[in-house]
């Protein structure tokens, strides 16, 4: 079977649970992931052999993805900002806006020396990872309250090469021991924004695996997260420091709101790739 066959079939094969676009990308990943190619090379070597030890490992993969099973966990990993991670139903599955994220950030920071970076909500550590790679801060530091997306995040900046610590914290009770009150250059967060009552909206390979600690939040208090970090970011910034957030766009003008009366400046919501106002930024006064 040749690699562009091994694409289709597989293709086929998941037309019954995606459409075609997405059936497509996921069996690109598996096959590229498989044979360790690139999409390009995927594309330029379609006409050559799978070997028989590769085509052996398909059905069992197969029928993870039939199950809704998302393929980053099918295959343990994910790839962001130039990094392939590992990844578990311990740890979310690092998305595009978070990528936009840490772009904002790095664009914002970068060739400033000696930085202090705290990221709150770590998960698979991909943000803490990327922003090292791109920043390259003195000290930078991944909390979460999950004793298992610690492990993941702790082999990913062992394989990243990446000198990031983490802490368990669960950070609407505890504060980090690790830094500092007033250390801090950038503090940046990612945290549980879903509504609960979103959760009929949402595709079945998310709630059935991604993990519910990390999606959502109770609809009576929506910005629990936020409203907490903003608050320790008052005692953890710098002055002058920043404070980077991914939101849930439907609360954009009530997170203006919030950090300016915490007494933030500069406070302003981004817009991501899909027009949606996901990322918001602010500075602590100097």
């Amino acid at each position: 079977m040749t690699i562009r066959q091994l694409t289709t079939d597989l293709t086929s094969a998941l037309l019954a649970l995606y459409p075609e676009p997405e059936a497509a990308a996921i069996a690109g990943i598996v096959v590229e992931h498989l044979l360790v190619l690139s999409p390009l090379q995927r594309r330029m070597q379609a006409a050559e052999a799978v070997p028989e030890a590769v085509l052996a490992q398909v059905p069992a993969l197969q029928s993870r993805l039939l199950t809704h099973e998302p393929v980053q966990y099918v295959l343990g990993v994910a790839h962001f900002a130039g990094l392939e991670l590992e990844v578990t139903p311990a740890t979310l599955i690092p998305r595009p806006e978070t990528e936009e994220l840490v772009q904002l950030i790095a664009q914002e920071n970068q060739g400033r020396p000696g930085l202090t970076l705290l990221d709150v909500g770590t998960g698979s550590g991909c943000i803490p990872l990327a922003l090292s790679q791109e920043l390259r801060p003195t000290k930078a530091v991944g909390v979460d309250i999950s004793t298992e997306a610690l492990a993941v995040a702790r082999r990913n900046a062992a394989r990243s090469a990446c000198p990031v610590e983490f802490e368990q914290v669960d950070i609407l009770t505890q504060e980090p021991t690790s830094l500092a009150p007033g250390s801090v250059d950038i503090l940046v967060s990612n945290p549980p924004y879903v509504l609960e009552n979103e959760r009929p909206l949402m595709r079945r390979n998310v709630l059935d695996y991604e993990p519910a600690t990390a999606l959502f939040v109770p609809d009576h208090d929506p910005l629990r997260f936020y409203r907490r970090i903003a608050e320790l970011g008052r005692r953890y910034l710098r002055p002058g420091g920043s404070l980077y957030f991914e939101i849930n766009e439907q609360y954009a003008p009530e997170m203006v709101d919030l950090l300016s009366g915490l007494g933030y400046e500069q406070v302003a919501a981004r817009a991501d790739m899909f027009g949606k106002d996901r990322l918001l930024r602010a500075t602590w006064p100097a």
